[in-house]
């Protein structure tokens, strides 16, 4: 209790003496930061998350082509889970004298378990939210169907053998899947109403769907235990694979939100890494006067280390609580842009940023924090004695330890996290020899510049290694910084270039070869433009090598979805927009016989270059050999293909086409027109699935906004901290240089040249380590085109000269003030 005691004497005879107070105010800084960004992107992750779960209208769903076990339902009511269920299939209306092909969904009364349905009434213009389907004996249809058939709101639908009476036009469902039962259109009925039509009889081609709702754990409880009972038929239906428009844009989305809190965890550590050393050096002389006294090694280390535990506590549970406001005000900030129901914060989440607190400050201040038990008593008398530093495996080893932890935590990824570590720690070394060059070439121009340079550039030369430290600190911040601008900026438009103001809302199938030129005539004279044709045959892979693909793929994976359906195949002279080649070379125009296989499909069938695949086409069969494996973008809203063969190989096989065109809302009736003069064709509409996207998408860009604000403020803020911490030495020099006669306002010149030399080097660094690391991101990770941002080379040396300049001059702006003879007292 004694040494207890001392260590939080000395604590507080610190703290009020403004030793501890850049360290303090660091941590603070950086426990804020992690814990409202921790706090931020986890209650955002689990509202997308529930806000996605309103995409499939439950927590889970199961798709099956009949119905499933009674036990399987006896179970979910066992986890008190409730459930509603939907049957989808095509029937052929005939009112009028018209004929109309349209996918019909019959719902349970529950249905949806999550989201909401919209309907109009007749005048089409007071859209009403409802939060369950259609009351039995009626029915509601989308518009086209009304202008299609001649009908109006009230007027008798004959559904199979049963008449329902029309009472609402529907405008929006949550679940309305990208399949040929969502985009006909859309009939929903009753499920009471289902078996008095007899359109259901053995045989029939319908898709059952199971929806589930109830707590997470409970939903992931049920996953497990239905999982392994399903059939080939059957599966469960989730947010990445069976919506990967909206899949795809909360990944790279989450992927955002993890390197947005890694930002701060690295400008924070070399804050608190030069606040601990500027610490730990200014207590040298106190520390030799302890040994005198007779404390030893260990019980100095426990000395300081406790006063630094017990910091850490404070300051972590301040952040913590500061963090929490500010998650909570950038919420109420952004209430208008995101849904109405929020997911509450966690404690968990909280817990986590008060624990980076304390493993940040480990990782960063223990280091400097060992040389203090090194200090020899003889400093007493010999004040150049200085300890020797600890060695630099542990000085940089347990940082970087620190830091891929929390980076794998908070991406949850371990190819992200090698890349920025293993990327970021060569190009550190690269650059660290490159700066060690740099100021020893700037020694032989030293007598060639004027007095303030000359002055300026000799206190980044009179220490190189602290320069050079000092130089990569302020480069791995501003690439934390520049990282975090770029991806965002880079992420948005890749996301905004997928959907353009007419992106395709309308595909097309099943077009004739002869009736190609006239349908796209009738588009053209429309003033409606559209995506190429593309040539389909209907065909399923069924042999890889020579073994049949049921010996190879494993259970709910891609590749058994794959291949327990047809494909539509096609074939193409050039590689088709968005879709990149990762291996293998694109064939010529007269090479038949060859393959390109998606690479997400080819890695989970095992396929690789030059493997033989056997499909079957009808009544015959068909082998291709794999020459290239290429990457689709899935969420462009465009026609995309696992298979594409090239030109010849599928001459021969009876063959239709497809296309896409963006139709305004005032043309819709133009599909009527279109499906009366080419009644072989089936258009399938996708403006609400568009819709969607849309939202989701306005949501986490006007959220991501946010995020990089915060960071940067937290940047900027920790930056100062950090070029606060390095002053000592030059607040000496200062004094005896002004003992020597000069001047304040040289004094201010030499200090601003020199840090302003700092930040610029720093900013070189920082753009060269950046470019580096965005390379091996965006090829290897983040999945988008990687272009060097010319403009950056020069605004980032000129902005970080410029700002760390500015920053170090305000430092020591009051100790030019200072009479010479009370800082050399302090010596």
């Amino acid at each position: 209790m004694t040494r207890f005691n001392l260590a939080l004497r000395l604590l507080f005879r610190d703290s009020r003496s403004g030793e501890l107070t850049i360290l303090i105010a660091a941590l603070i800084i950086a426990v804020t930061s992690s814990t409202a960004i921790t706090l931020f992107a986890d209650r955002l992750h689990r509202t997308m998350t529930l806000q996605a779960a309103d995409f499939l209208a439950a927590d889970l769903v199961i798709t099956s082509p009949e119905r499933i076990s009674g036990t399987w339902l006896k179970k979910a009511g066992e986890l008190a889970l409730t459930r509603s269920e939907t049957a989808e299939f095509s029937s052929v209306l005939m009112e009028n004298d018209e004929l109309l092909l349209a996918g019909v969904k019959a719902v349970s009364p529950r249905y949806p378990l999550r989201g909401f349905l919209k309907v109009t009434g007749a005048d089409f213009s007071d859209e009403q939210i409802v939060a369950s389907g259609p009351e039995p004996g009626s029915v509601w249809v989308e518009k086209r169907v009304l202008s299609a058939l001649h009908l109006q709101i009230g007027d008798a639908l004959t559904v199979g053998e049963k008449a329902l009476t029309i009472s609402r036009v529907l405008t929006y469902e949550p679940d309305k899947r990208g399949d040929f039962y969502s985009l006909s259109p859309r009939v929903m009925m009753h499920a009471d109403d289902l078996p008095a039509t007899g359109v259901i009889q053995p045989g029939s081609h319908v898709h059952y769907f199971f929806q589930f709702a109830g707590e997470a754990q409970s939903i992931m409880a049920f996953n497990r235990w239905v999982k392994p009972q399903l059939n080939p038929s059957q599966r469960i239906m989730d947010i990445h694979q069976d919506r990967p428009e909206v899949g795809n844009a909360l990944n790279r989305a989450e992927r955002y939100l993890g390197l947005s809190s890694i930002v701060v965890i690295l400008i924070a550590g070399v804050a608190i890494a030069a606040a601990t050393r500027r610490y730990s050096e200014r207590h040298f002389d106190a520390t030799a006067v302890l040994r005198c006294l007779g404390l030893k090694q260990k019980e100095i280390l426990w000395l300081y280390g406790s006063q630094f535990f017990i910091l850490g506590m404070l300051a972590s549970a301040i952040g913590c609580l500061l963090g929490w406001f500010a998650q909570a005000g950038l919420f109420h900030l952004l209430h208008d842009l995101l849904p109405d129901a929020i997911a509450s914060p966690s404690w968990f989440a909280v817990f986590f940023g008060f624990a980076t607190g304390m493993a940040v400050l480990l990782g960063f201040a223990l280091p400097p924090l060992l040389r203090l038990k090194r200090v020899s008593p003889l400093r007493v008398l010999r004040r150049d004695l200085e300890p020797l530093p600890s060695a630099a495996w542990l000085i940089y080893g347990l940082a970087i330890a620190i830091i891929a932890v929390l980076i794998w935590r908070y991406t949850e990824d371990f190819k992200m996290t090698g890349i920025i570590i293993g990327v970021g720690l060569i190009a550190l070394l690269v650059l660290g020899s490159a700066v060690y060059g740099i100021l020893w070439a700037c020694q032989k121009l030293l007598p060639s510049l004027p007095l303030t340079w000359r002055f300026g550039v000799q206190g980044l030369i009179r220490n190189r290694q602290a320069s050079v430290s000092q130089i990569l600190a302020f480069s791995i911040t501003l690439v934390a910084m520049t990282l975090s601008f770029t991806v965002r900026n880079d992420l948005l438009t890749d996301w905004q270039r997928q959907l353009p103001e007419q992106a395709p809302n309308h595909f097309v199938l099943n077009i004739f070869p002869e009736q190609q030129a006239g349908f796209q005539q009738d588009l053209d004279d429309q003033g409606l433009t559209g995506s190429r044709f593309y040539p389909i045959v209907r065909g399923r892979l069924v042999r890889i090598n020579g073994i049949p693909v049921q010996k190879i793929v494993s259970k709910d994976s891609q590749g058994e979805q794959a291949t327990h359906r047809d494909l539509s195949l096609t074939w193409s002279e050039q590689v088709p927009d968005e879709n990149k080649i990762l291996s293998g070379k694109w064939w010529t125009n007269d090479s038949p016989g060859l393959v390109s296989i998606e690479q997400k499909l080819a890695s989970s069938l095992g396929v690789e270059l030059g493997d033989k695949l056997t499909f079957t086409i009808g009544s015959e069969q068909l082998q291709a050999k794999v020459v290239n494996i290429r990457s689709v973008k899935w969420d462009t809203m465009k026609p995309n293909f696992y298979m594409i063969f090239s030109p010849g190989t599928l001459d021969g096989f009876a063959s239709t086409s497809m296309t896409s065109f963006y139709l305004p809302e005032n043309q819709k009736h133009f599909l009527n027109e279109l499906v009366k003069r080419y009644s072989s064709v089936t258009v399938l509409e996708v403006d609400l699935i568009l819709k969607q996207f849309q939202t989701i998408l306005a949501q986490l860009t006007q959220a991501i906004n946010y995020l990089l604000y915060f960071a940067l403020l937290a940047g900027f803020t920790v930056l100062f901290a950090a070029v606060q911490a390095g002053l000592d030495q030059r607040i000496h020099e200062g004094a005896l240089m002004r003992t020597l006669g000069a001047h304040r306002q040289f004094l201010r010149k030499t200090h601003i040249i020199e840090f302003a030399l700092l930040g610029f080097s720093a900013g070189i660094l920082a753009i060269g380590l950046s470019e580096i690391v965005l390379f091996a991101l965006y090829t290897e990770v983040l999945h988008l085109n990687y272009r060097p941002n010319f403009l950056l080379w020069l605004v980032m040396p000129t902005l970080s000269g410029f700002f760390i300049g500015l920053a170090g001059f305000w430092g020591v702006r009051h100790v030019v003030d200072k009479p010479p003879v009370s800082v050399l007292r302090e010596l």
